[in-house]
């Protein structure tokens, strides 16, 4: 995909005004959480919520850092978010949680951050609300609409297709249920 940074913005949860400008933060869908470095968030009163959580690092070792809450801005997308208190050493990261968060997706092409579109779980969910009385949803579309692990599938399958990794989407039985594929079933 090749390597490429973005400039954000980390705020102060609780009091808004006191923020920072981080260049060239390096977008890493890899990393689980966005880390900044703990100067930067100690500067701005980000507290630390969570202390000695654990991580996996690339190469397989293990290390412990702290984590707190911050809102984060890119351009003009924002999300509220945990954020790792980076030690010195440590990479600058936006991570995968953050960018789903802010609802931003990766162009490899281009080497830069995009619209992912519409919230599929929202749309889906706004939808059982209103039709799930009247019987017109099916078990499996309220099954999906509310499964979380679910969702991130398909998810991670449009963004696939996007990006041209795949031509068409798997079954859905097979790939979400571990059900084989009916005969005659056909993926769209």
């Amino acid at each position: 995909m090749g390597v490429f940074h973005v400039d954000c913005a980390i705020e102060n949860h609780v009091r808004r005004a006191r923020s920072v400008h981080v260049p060239k933060l390096l977008v890493d869908t890899g990393s689980e959480f966005t880390w900044i470095p703990a100067k930067t968030l100690e500067q701005i009163g980000v507290k630390r919520e969570k202390k000695d959580e654990a991580f996996v690092m690339a190469n397989g070792g293990q290390i412990t850092r702290s984590v707190g809450f911050a809102i984060v801005r890119v351009g003009q997308h924002f999300t509220i978010d945990e954020i790792v208190f980076a030690e010195e050493g440590d990479l600058s990261l936006l991570g995968a949680r953050t960018l789903e968060g802010l609802n931003l997706a990766v162009d490899p092409r281009k080497k830069r951050l995009v619209s992912a579109g519409p919230f599929p779980a929202a749309a889906a969910i706004a939808r059982v609300s209103r039709t799930d009385r009247a019987g017109t949803i099916s078990k499996r579309e309220l099954w999906l609409a509310t499964n979380n692990e679910a969702m991130s599938v398909v998810r991670r399958g449009l963004q696939e297709s996007r990006e041209g990794k795949i031509a068409k989407a798997p079954d859905l039985d097979a790939a979400l249920l571990g059900t084989p594929a009916r005969r005659g079933s056909r993926s769209r």
